[in-house]
């Protein structure tokens, strides 16, 4: 393929009229196309008006499921099945709008395994899934999905380990060998509390210290990293201490967790998108009243945490939390980012480089070199002079495949068919 423009992931400098060579998955040659003429028998992909990316990567999406009016009753009312009968088509916006690769971090009964399992068997298309499964939460915690239901209501057929629930350090890695046994490739906790739960505040803390080294401890063990859902400044810091890789949202962040949070190397994924989303629907009347003062509350700490992360050099890894948000319009992200104090090349660089290194996968994610799989996005314009361009992909190539971004208006990326 001939790019016009390259932006390779690394942070290095924009280069022009590039020639990438793909043989079978994976790139082979990234050279000046002046000096390298098209083997005999290539097909060519003609990029040359465009600017080409490495395939963007979104390190916290709900793939399974979306915010919907009345989805405070879905623990009751749907089922893993309807979960993952939808992620096929919210798998199928996200790859559309540019995003080649996602970690999942939290389903319903595990819904996410068959879809990945389904998107690498060639049946759906979808982006390369890294899931989590069930998050892990304390009883009565973020996670818990009978919080303010009647003390005695069940689900059936669905034991503590099923749902995700530990209340001790030996529960908790009982909860990750059971995540790693059904399929997880990493591990989300919950160390505080959060926006669409009821019964519990928003800072704060969730898992002893204790839970905490057990839960990422059996999870590195494993093989696994562990990512930590933290609001508030108490379980963000005992997470980071207790050797998290990543937090996420990190909404109330003081100068001492950012500065653990820089040595000890833990990303932050910011989740912005997620802020924005939520306060609109609290404004609008739309969120339910155990929410809607939390959801006030949480954006404009969400926006002062990030600038202060920013400034204070923690590393970013991207992540939007879609399914809060519609899915297939991750890429809005970049312009809160920017917006928030991160220059262009540094957010385009923590969906590809920096989040290749989060999920582990930077040997063969992240930038466009030899050796690497072939997952490009291509868009019209220069994203480094408007960023709002990522929101519109002119091409999508996973794994060597130019992938079809839609015969209609409503299935192209960011629209709701």
């Amino acid at each position: 393929m001939r790019a016009g423009t390259l932006l390779d992931g690394t942070g290095g400098p924009a280069r022009r009229d590039i020639a990438i060579l793909v043989r079978g998955e994976r790139i082979e040659k990234v050279e000046p196309a002046r000096s390298f003429p098209p083997p005999a028998g290539a097909v060519i992909l003609d990029l040359s008006g465009k600017t080409v990316l490495p395939g963007l990567i979104d390190c916290h999406v709900h793939l399974t499921g979306e915010l919907k009016k009345g989805w405070e009753w879905e623990p009751v009312t749907r089922t893993p099945i309807d979960a993952g009968i939808a992620g096929t088509v919210y798998a199928l916006r996200t790859l559309r709008a540019g995003f080649t690769t996602v970690r999942n971090l939290g389903d319903e009964g595990g819904a996410s395994v068959p879809l990945r399992r389904a998107i690498e068997a060639g049946l759906i298309e979808g982006p390369r899934i890294i899931t989590a499964r069930r998050s892990l939460s304390i009883t009565g915690g973020h996670g818990d999905d009978l919080n303010a239901f009647r003390p005695d209501l069940r689900l059936a057929g669905v034991e503590p380990l099923d749902a995700g629930v530990c209340d001790s350090p030996d529960a908790c890695r009982a909860a990750v060998r059971y995540q790693v046994k059904y399929g997880a490739d990493v591990i989300k906790l919950l160390a505080t509390g959060g926006v669409l739960s009821s019964g519990d505040e928003l800072g704060a803390r969730q898992l002893s210290d204790e839970e905490l080294r057990a839960i990422i401890g059996e999870a590195h063990a494993l093989g696994r990293k562990a990512a930590a859902h933290a609001h508030g400044t108490a379980g963000i810091k005992a997470a980071v201490l207790a050797g998290i890789d990543s937090i996420e949202h990190g909404s109330i962040l003081d100068d001492e967790a950012v500065r653990l949070m820089k040595e000890h190397g833990t990303y932050l994924v910011p989740t912005l998108m997620a802020g924005e989303a939520v306060e609109n629907l609290a404004k609008s009347g739309e969120m339910p009243e155990f929410a809607a003062a939390k959801a006030l509350a949480v954006r404009p700490l969400m926006q002062q945490s990030f600038r202060k992360a920013v400034a204070g050099g923690v590393k970013i890894a991207f992540g939007t939390d879609s399914g809060v948000t519609p899915h297939g319009r991750n890429a809005h992200e970049f312009e809160l980012m920017v917006a928030g104090g991160m220059k262009p090349m540094e957010a385009i660089v923590a969906a590809t480089r920096s989040a290749a290194d989060l999920l582990g996968r930077a040997r063969d994610l992240g930038t466009v070199e030899p050796g690497k799989l072939a997952d490009l996005v291509a868009v019209d314009g220069d994203p480094l002079a408007g960023i709002a361009v990522l929101k519109a992909p002119a091409a999508v190539i996973k794994g060597g495949r130019p992938v079809d971004l839609g015969r209609d208006e409503g299935s192209r990326p960011g629209g709701r068919p």
